[in-house]
């Protein structure tokens, strides 16, 4: 099996309808996963049989405002997703300001940007994901906006004005992002941007964990996931209870609180899944 991601920024005139006719072909595809479609796009990610997604892939490209869909795949041992869910958004990741996305920075590619790494040109990478992401895993030297969510990008960028010179080079998972935020940015001044092309997970596919610290953050079962699955990664983050490095993401097991944290095996056993032993009581 293995989980597809993908996203791209189109016009969809009648999302409502689309997502309605993509949420039954899914599923006779006997597909899981979670899709979000607004009149902006496209952006979501998908697990079942290498066939069946195939399948999925080929009947997306055909339509013409999907026809250069990137993918990124992972294989998996198991479904990455519980339920297949279609819903309809007015964005297809929650910015609240309007965006041209057609005036996006430029794409760099994986290879040339672990090229100016590797010869510790001056570039900037700026990491646009949220806090929880950030903290078990991103690349070494980035700035970190220590965001709760993207809608706080905005509010950040002040920050960021002596840099508005400089190349700057956005990145997230998958790219849906740092795409948005590129556009944001030369909106607001910034002249030398640049978008990591696919993201993350391209990135891992293109130079597996170059210039790479920790795992990265999935929005799947899976949480979190190594960029180079050959050798084991030594976590970055800290167990919220012991503080022993972890990389290991659970929710509390009370439903009130329902905290994503980071929580050693140890931990998970002591507490018994808890954020505390004031929950358990």
């Amino acid at each position: 099996m293995k989980v597809t991601t993908f996203y791209k920024y189109t016009t969809i005139d009648d999302p409502e309808s689309f997502a309605k006719e993509h949420l039954s072909f899914c599923k006779s595809l006997g597909l899981k996963g979670k899709i979000l479609v607004s009149k902006e796009g496209i952006n979501g990610g998908i697990t079942g049989k290498n066939i069946n997604v195939d399948s999925y892939k080929k009947k997306l490209i055909s339509c013409k405002e999907f026809r250069d869909i990137q993918f990124r795949e992972t294989l998996v041992g198991d479904e990455a997703y519980r339920k297949m869910f279609v819903r309809v958004r007015k964005e297809i990741v929650t910015f609240d300001t309007n965006v041209d996305y057609s005036k996006a920075a430029r794409k760099i590619e994986p290879k040339q940007l672990k090229k100016i790494l590797d010869e510790k040109e001056d570039v900037i990478l700026l990491d646009v994901r949220n806090n929880y992401e950030t903290k078990i895993g991103k690349f070494s030297g980035a700035i970190d906006l220590d965001i709760k969510k993207f809608t706080e990008f905005k509010s950040k960028i002040n920050s960021l004005r002596s840099l508005k010179d400089k190349m700057i080079v956005t990145y997230c998972t998958g790219g849906v992002r740092c795409e948005k935020a590129s556009a944001f940015l030369m909106e607001n001044g910034f002249n030398n941007v640049f978008q990591l092309d696919g993201g993350i997970l391209n990135y891992s596919d293109k130079c597996s964990d170059a210039h790479w610290g920790g795992k990265c953050f999935v929005f799947d079962r899976r949480m979190a996931i190594s960029l180079d699955n050959s050798k084991e990664v030594h976590p970055i983050s800290k167990c919220e209870i012991c503080e022993s490095f972890s990389d290991l993401y659970v929710n509390c097991k009370n439903i009130d609180c329902d905290k994503l944290f980071i929580c050693c095996k140890t931990c998970q056993i002591t507490f018994n899944g808890y954020c505390s032993d004031e929950l358990k009581l």
